[in-house]
């Protein structure tokens, strides 16, 4: 797991980019106790490890 901080963005953007699918930010979301996925300020989030086979797009209800 790695960490990293980020001022503002989206979570969709940090998935492409550390994930490798942006349909992945929910992932990031879920452990970071997040629902938005648009950040602002300064923010310092975890990100999972990359799994191809991990799907993602829309967060339980």
């Amino acid at each position: 797991m790695q960490t990293i901080q980020v001022a503002g963005g989206n979570l969709f953007r940090l998935a492409a980019e550390h994930l490798g699918d942006a349909t992945q930010w929910v992932r990031i979301a879920q452990l970071n106790g997040l629902s938005d996925p648009m950040l602002s300020g300064v923010v310092t989030l975890r990100l999972p490890a990359v799994d191809a086979r991990a799907g993602g797009g829309i967060a339980a209800q």
